[in-house]
């Protein structure tokens, strides 16, 4: 269901070395081939939109050292369609600057905004959630977010409420939303998972330009205005020596804080389709596929041997063998190697340096 005034936004700035040692400061994990696919997480981002949005349609969003390696990962999109944040401002900045600048080329473009770091196994049921939702931001003021099947009692993600007594009456996918829930601790994840209308929030929202560009005028004035005030410069050779100048000015606040928990038309739309954020190894461990020892093996020519839950990431080695270890990373990147428990990653930043 591709159409001309489908826009995607893929917010790529973020500087996490969580992956460490296959990602840095210098190339975060959104630009690293972590499933060892021969694709990078943000190209994998955007192949799987390429049916619904046209290569020109698409917008990167990123920090100004990372504007090189999204050129040379997404050679298919304009360049300038890539946009350089001056500093780390959070997402709602982010997301006004694109709508901003999208609103200028096309008055009535209808938005998809996506992290540029999550994984998704089922590809047609995803394409087949985003379309249905684009249909529906197109003929409506709604402003509708993906909620995700919680299918643990996870405390690392937010979490969606939503109203399922009844759907929307243009969707049937469609629910209201109830309240957005911040990470919970363990008892209150599990009651969450045991009931139904509880979903994790992954962060992809759907509106029309037009939808979100008010909401920002009505609940952030301030920020609406500082892109508003820019709208001479947007596409001229201006642009980013403004932006330069007035986007250290916006408040560093979350779309979440900013606008989806102030708007009133802010729909959910549930689905299943094998979602994860990637924050951690262990989550990497969990969404790959295993051997009959719960290992997961990315990487050519490796042996394991007495060796249980552990993931082994050595991508490019010529030849890799493992024994006796249980619950541990093994990743090796660029002449650089880690061996960690699984139950210790969160020390890995101040092992490696990268703090």
């Amino acid at each position: 269901m591709m159409a001309n005034n489908n826009h995607l936004v893929i917010m790529a700035g973020g500087v996490g070395s969580r992956f460490w040692p296959m990602s840095t400061k210098d190339k975060p994990k959104q630009f690293i081939d972590v499933l060892g696919v021969g694709r990078t997480l943000i190209q994998l981002t955007y192949d799987r939109f390429e049916p619904i949005c046209p290569p020109e349609n698409v917008w990167v969003v990123t920090n100004k050292k990372y504007v090189d390696i999204v050129k040379r990962q997404l050679p298919e999109i304009p360049v300038g369609n890539i946009l350089c944040e001056p500093c780390r401002r959070n997402t709602a900045p982010c997301i006004a600057y694109v709508s901003w600048r999208i609103k200028k080329e096309c008055p009535t473009a209808n938005i998809v905004v996506t992290p540029s770091d999550h994984i998704v196994l089922n590809i047609p049921e995803f394409r087949r959630v985003i379309s249905n939702s684009l249909s529906f931001t197109s003929e409506t003021d709604a402003i509708v977010t993906l909620g995700m099947k919680a299918t643990r009692p996870e405390t690392g993600y937010g979490y969606i409420q939503a109203d399922l007594t009844s759907s929307s009456p243009r969707n049937k996918e469609i629910f209201r939303v109830d309240s957005f829930r911040e990470k919970p601790d363990l008892e209150t994840a599990k009651k969450y998972l045991a009931e139904n209308n509880y979903f994790w929030n992954a962060g992809i929202f759907l509106w029309s330009v037009r939808t979100i560009v008010n909401a920002f005028r009505i609940y952030q004035p301030a920020l609406a205005n500082i892109f508003e005030s820019m709208s001479d410069v947007y596409g001229t050779d201006k642009e980013q020596d403004v932006i330069d100048e007035r986007f250290p000015e916006c408040e560093n606040i979350s779309v979440d804080y900013a606008i989806m928990e102030k708007a009133e038309e802010i729909f959910v739309c549930p689905a299943d389709f094998g979602w994860s954020d990637l924050g951690t190894w262990g989550s990497l461990l969990v969404q790959t596929k295993h051997d009959t020892d719960g290992n997961s093996i990315i990487g050519d020519n490796v042996s394991v041997f007495e060796t249980k839950n552990s993931i082994i990431h050595t991508v490019g080695c010529k030849q890799v063998v493992v024994q006796g270890l249980d619950g541990y990373i093994v990743a090796e990147n660029d002449g650089r190697l880690l061996i960690c428990k699984l139950s210790e990653e969160q020390r890995i930043k101040l092992f490696s340096g990268e703090n």
